[in-house]
């Protein structure tokens, strides 16, 4: 396995380039400058702005702005903001670990709902709970996270008074209530990106559970007498999850961009609220690393769903 995890992180080198060169063309053709407001600012003098763009290479090609953004990235340099006025990797150090609690504790929240109801589902069709399972996944994946964080905060924050509305990082508790508070303002956006991702896994998973309990290795294991738990559980579901499991990968970048859009309507402090702020203020030293950072950990994701494809299907085997 070890050997076939570096010959997929080889192979996603040329991917990341690829993205790395878009984005700096895209970002280096967009209107606007960094330094839009020292250049309109009468107290900062004509040669300091020089000074400054000369510096930071903005009069340079294209081309030769990002192979000096390339070495410095290879170098463990990611720029420096011109808004924030640090670098730009402690800028992300400080935002990521939010958004990746964010997105984690959904996406198992959306997989500890998705999988039970998407098999119980499968396992009595067109029951009454199946009905009403189906019914519930399309009202969830039909309504946009915006409006349903939008409705959980008029409910549980301003009608109920239950949860805080605004996510606050300088938290004034110590000890378990400071961690208190903090689970506290994470239940809304959690469960709003978890909602919305366990109303498309279910249909998945009981389409998936559907294909798998009709095959013949199925019905002999019923006739080995094995019992339903037991069929259902260690040969249908582990091999129905496999379709699920590319599902949740190929995802990724839509689970992302959705906890931008939560990220804003509760003013959580990560790196989807970063880019927005950054894309306002013109910052693309910041714009190109959280979005490259985006694209790394989409493939990531990817690889990790390959390596779970063998530990689910023995018949994979890693070349």
């Amino acid at each position: 396995m070890g050997n076939y995890i570096i010959r997929r992180l080889l192979i996603a080198v040329p991917s990341l380039l690829g993205i790395s060169v878009v984005l700096f063309c895209v970002l280096a053709l967009a209107p606007g400058d960094p330094f839009e407001e020292l250049a309109t600012n009468p107290n900062v003098p004509a040669e300091v702005r020089m000074a400054l763009r000369q510096k930071f290479g903005l009069d340079d090609p294209v081309f030769v702005r990002y192979f000096h953004w390339l070495g410095a990235m290879a170098q463990g340099d990611w720029g420096f903001s011109f808004v924030s006025r640090i670098d730009v990797d402690k800028l992300i150090l400080q935002r990521l670990p939010v958004t990746l609690f964010v997105i984690g504790s959904s996406q198992i929240l959306a997989l500890l709902i998705a999988i039970p109801v998407g098999v119980y589902a499968a396992t009595r069709p067109y029951s009454i709970f199946d009905q009403i399972a189906n019914t519930l996944a399309f009202i969830g994946f039909s309504l946009p996270t915006f409006f349903t964080g939008l409705l959980f905060i008029l409910l549980f924050s301003i009608k109920l008074d239950w949860l805080p509305m605004v996510y606050r990082s300088d938290v004034a508790a110590t000890g378990w209530k400071w961690y208190w508070e903090h689970l506290r303002q994470a239940i809304m956006p959690i469960c709003v990106l978890g909602f919305f991702q366990a109303a498309s896994m279910t249909r998945y998973v009981r389409s998936a559970v559907l294909d798998v309990i009709r095959l013949d290795y199925v019905t002999t294991a019923r006739a080995k007498g094995l019992g339903e738990k037991k069929v259902i559980v260690k040969h249908v579901v582990r091999n129905a999850l496999i379709p699920v499991v590319t599902l949740v990968a190929l995802q990724m970048p839509a689970i992302f961009g959705g906890a931008i859009v939560t990220e804003q309507i509760f003013r959580i402090p990560g790196i989807g609220s970063l880019l927005i702020s950054s894309i306002l203020a013109n910052d693309t030293p910041v714009i190109m690393a959280v979005t490259f950072v985006f694209a790394c950990l989409v493939v990531f994701f990817n690889l990790i769903a390959d390596v779970l494809y063998g530990w689910l299907d023995p018949r994979i085997t890693y070349r």
